[in-house]
């Protein structure tokens, strides 16, 4: 899957996780999609830099894309 992909499937999905947290609001979805968009969630913001930042998990200089210019990366 290439990377455009799996940022437009994320996308997507968020988009559905909104739609779940604003129809479980209104008690038009059951509990389980509740339940799927608390973990979906959870996941997405384990995810963010700042939290693998926090828990030290990922340092800053991870954070620094390579340049592909030449085919070697540079920092």
């Amino acid at each position: 899957m290439t990377n455009n992909t799996h940022e437009t499937t994320k996308l997507v999905l968020d988009g559905v996780s909104v739609v779940t947290v604003v129809g479980t609001l209104v008690d038009m979805l059951p509990s389980v999609a509740a339940l799927f968009t608390i973990i979906w969630t959870g996941i997405r913001i384990w995810e963010t830099d700042t939290i693998q930042r926090m828990l030290r998990r990922k340092s800053a200089k991870q954070d620094k894309i390579p340049t592909q210019s030449d085919g070697v990366g540079r920092e």
